[in-house]
């Protein structure tokens, strides 16, 4: 079977999203949306560095629902509820990587979401590298324990390649580590990976009593260039947070990041460079998780070096929709969901 796919958005994520669609034979792209005016009436190839796929790039949301996808693959910078439930309530499933994967983030959001997958028999279900397919990870660590103390799941990673200032500056990068409400700050802009706590604790079989969020932040001593914008010496240029899990009184879960930018870090946090969770429990499990280009993989700059973040983003949904779109009504999770494979993405050849 192949399923009919509208792209919303062609930034960088959203371009590896079209890249992957055209190379999986399970995977049809119909129509695709354009969040900046500039891109309206332009062929989605163009817009993402491919030959002329003869899709072209709308704002006009009624034509794209008329299209009557499967799926829609979800890929703005911030989910939108109104946007979704538009979605959701024609009839169109949604598989996103903006901001969602229970929906607790999202408040009185929530609800909506579900009301409208039950008014257009559709479901909803969100991804990514982390949260996403971090907290799968640490779940398939855990299965092979007969008991569990605690799971600590943590991206480590030095992002100085990521130039993407609006999503940076949301989490506190930037600001002077004295600025009136950093912590909450942090909280609010990373309140997604709240959401992943809740998933691993429901896979877990257990009702957490809490999930709260803690932050710690380091400085820059020298100006950190980050293409588009520049930190100053003094001003937040590392952030770690904590989305922590409580059950009957002991921490259970702790979902960690640790992101630093530049080489002049004060206090100079060590970063494990890819993705570690540890298990508590019988027996102590540790899995680390990096990532790393292929033979032929060409880049000339640490942002080129970022695309394969923006694969490993993306991936995720893309080789969800399938699932997605036979899954029952309503916010899906990897709680519902049979195992997700790359399927279609063989390589014809070895290497």
């Amino acid at each position: 079977m192949t399923y009919r796919v509208v792209q919303w958005t062609t930034g960088n994520v959203g371009t590896r999203s079209v890249i992957a669609v055209q190379a999986n034979p399970q995977l049809e792209l119909v129509g695709c949306y354009a969040w900046s005016p500039d891109k309206v009436g332009r062929d989605v190839g163009e817009l993402c560095g491919l030959d002329p796929l003869g899709v072209v790039a709308t704002d006009d949301v009624d034509a794209l629902l008329a299209l009557r996808p499967d799926a829609v693959l979800y890929n703005p910078k911030w989910p939108d509820v109104d946007e979704m439930c538009r979605i959701l309530e024609a009839g169109v499933n949604v598989v996103a990587t903006a901001g969602f994967i229970t929906g607790h983030a999202l408040g009185e959001g929530r609800q909506r979401l579900i009301d409208a997958c039950a008014k257009g028999g559709t479901s909803v279900f969100g991804s990514g590298m982390n949260p996403g397919f971090l907290n799968l990870l640490g779940l398939v660590s855990a299965g092979i324990c007969d008991r569990v103390d605690s799971i600590t799941m943590l991206e480590s990673v030095d992002s100085t390649g990521y130039d993407s200032p609006d999503t940076e500056r949301a989490t506190g990068f930037g600001m002077a580590m004295d600025s009136p409400g950093l912590q909450e700050r942090v909280a609010r802009s990373s309140a997604v990976f709240g959401d992943a706590v809740w998933l691993t604790g429901e896979a877990l079989g257990v009702e957490l009593d809490e999930v709260r969020c803690e932050a710690e932040f380091a400085t820059t001593t020298e100006p950190v260039d980050l293409v588009s914008w520049t930190i100053e010496p003094g001003q937040v240029a590392g952030v770690a947070a904590s989305w922590q899990g409580w059950y009957d009184g002991r921490l259970l879960i702790d979902l960690r990041v640790r992101w630093r930018k530049g080489r002049t870090l004060e206090p100079d946090w060590k970063v494990e460079h890819g993705y570690v969770v540890n298990v508590g429990g019988r027996p102590n499990v540790r899995t680390k998780l990096t990532i790393a280009p292929p033979a032929d993989f060409v880049a000339t700059s640490l942002q080129d070096y970022m695309v394969l973040g923006m694969v490993i983003t993306s991936l995720p949904a893309v080789n969800a929709v399938p699932a997605v779109v036979e899954a029952r009504p309503g916010i899906v999770t990897y709680n519902d969901l049979p195992l997700i494979a790359s399927r279609g993405f063989v390589s014809p050849r070895a290497g």
